[in-house]
């Protein structure tokens, strides 16, 4: 449920950014999100497709781009893709490690169509 939450505030983002750019509407928004992190793609479309009605966003295309996990090895320093079955460092075989990516939960861009010259930024 906290999708929903999140949803509508990516909306207000979208649409601060497109009344201070005056743009007629939202048409892509692309969001990066991290494998460690608990938003479902289609649970923020969903949402996404309920909220944006009536707005400028209507009809605006999420794209999802998902960053896998990334650990480092408190030991080593050595950086790796966390692999799902252990948190073992491959190269020294220690098992502490600290998470140094796929948290990540961000707006990387929004794109516009402008109405006096319908071209999009």
């Amino acid at each position: 449920m906290h999708e929903l939450s999140i949803t509508q505030n990516i909306l207000n983002i979208a649409l601060e950014h497109a009344d201070k750019h005056h743009a007629q509407r939202i048409t892509a928004i692309r969001l990066v999100i991290g494998q460690l992190s608990s938003f479902v793609d289609d649970a923020i479309q969903f949402y996404w497709d309920i909220i944006s009605d009536g707005t400028q966003a209507k009809g605006a295309q999420l794209v999802f781009q998902r960053v896998p996990a990334r650990l480092q090895c408190q030991a080593c320093g050595h950086d790796y893709p966390l692999d799902g079955e252990s948190y073992a460092c491959p190269r020294c075989g220690q098992d502490a490690a600290k998470v140094v990516g796929g948290r990540e939960f961000y707006i990387e861009s929004i794109d516009i169509q402008i109405a006096e010259d319908n071209n999009s930024r």
